[in-house]
């Protein structure tokens, strides 16, 4: 509600602003056309035209009300939205000098909140009643601080969000973190998770597959959770674990084409490997499709010829699976 009231009373700011500015610019011009300008005043029910702000950035870009002002535009003449946008780019320092310049929004809490959930989108610190005085400035710089503390030691950050009381000390609540955190490391974030089996398997429920065919599922899952670069036990856990999910987001499928866990599981394995052979360059004499076709079903008998040519029409045209 607050960002909304913040919204408004903006765009009533921008909104005068523009007024005032096309206002100007439409004397400048009668100026010119009719000599100097006239002591009267203008007539009334005469209102300078102009565009809604927000509604035309280029005409934004184009007005400028003196010389001086011909480099950069000011972020708190944008509309709060694209502010935040642009913004979310910077990493704190860079953020802690734009303050400077545009001490407004240096201010400006509701900024500071909309870069905190943009870059960090689940915080335990969010859902709680905040103290008097609570500064989310100060907030995305613990945020900051964090995350690379993560990056280079996965423990000590984790052990620094919860000593600052941003992080509840519970595997669904590190999972939400990780699963909406753009931010981490992700060969880090690969070695946290294999240590901590408890928050991966939170971290898997997170992920909904219905409806994605099955490579598609499996890139996205390992987007989030990265692959190992050898095979091993890490990488067999990592399967299953996905196998199991994507049957309980999909029993249709699983009634229709005759999916099962370990059905997934092999075809899983299947597809890593078909894209390891399509996109390898060491690898000269390509699997054709008829040769998957085959192999696949030799150890899934129950899956029908045409589900798994469709599998390698994904990977001929789209790709590897854990790129």
């Amino acid at each position: 509600m607050g960002q909304v009231l913040w919204r408004v009373v903006r765009n009533q700011q921008l909104q005068q602003q523009y007024s005032e500015q096309c206002f100007l610019q439409q004397e400048r011009e009668q100026g010119r056309r009719m000599g100097p300008p006239l002591s009267e005043p203008l007539q009334q029910g005469r209102t300078p035209q102009c565009q809604v702000p927000g509604s035309d950035i280029s005409h934004l870009l184009r007005v400028r009300r003196g010389k001086d002002e011909q480099g950069f535009i000011d972020l708190e003449m944008l509309p709060p939205e694209l502010s935040i946008t642009i913004l979310s780019y910077l990493n704190a320092t860079d953020l802690c000098l734009a303050s400077c310049v545009w001490q407004d929004l240096g201010s400006d809490e509701y900024l500071w909140q909309g870069l905190c959930k943009s870059t960090w989108g689940h915080c335990s610190i969010y859902n709680r009643r905040l103290p008097y005085g609570f500064s989310y400035r100060k907030l995305y710089m613990e945020l900051d601080e964090g995350s690379l503390t993560f990056n280079a030691n996965p423990q000590e950050g984790i052990s620094y969000f919860m000593f600052r009381g941003i992080l509840l000390d519970h595997p669904k609540e590190i999972a939400k973190f990780i699963f909406y955190t753009r931010m981490l490391n992700w060969k880090m974030l690969r070695n946290y998770l294999d240590e901590r089996r408890d928050v991966l398997d939170e971290l898997v429920t997170l992920h909904n597959f219905s409806n994605q065919f099955l490579p598609n599922a499996l890139r996205d899952f390992f987007r989030h959770i990265h692959a190992p670069e050898e095979r091993g036990e890490y990488l067999e856990t990592l399967i299953t674990k996905f196998s199991h999910r994507f049957c309980a987001c999909n029993p249709t499928l699983v009634r229709e084409v005759g999916l099962s866990p370990d059905a997934v599981y092999v075809l899983c394995y299947s597809l890593i490997l078909l894209s390891i052979d399509l996109t390898s360059p060491h690898v000269k004499n390509k699997m054709s499709k008829r040769e998957f076709i085959r192999n696949t079903r030799r150890a899934a008998q129950n899956i029908s010829e045409d589900f798994v040519g469709h599998l390698y029409d994904n990977i001929y045209l789209i790709g590897h699976v854990a790129a």
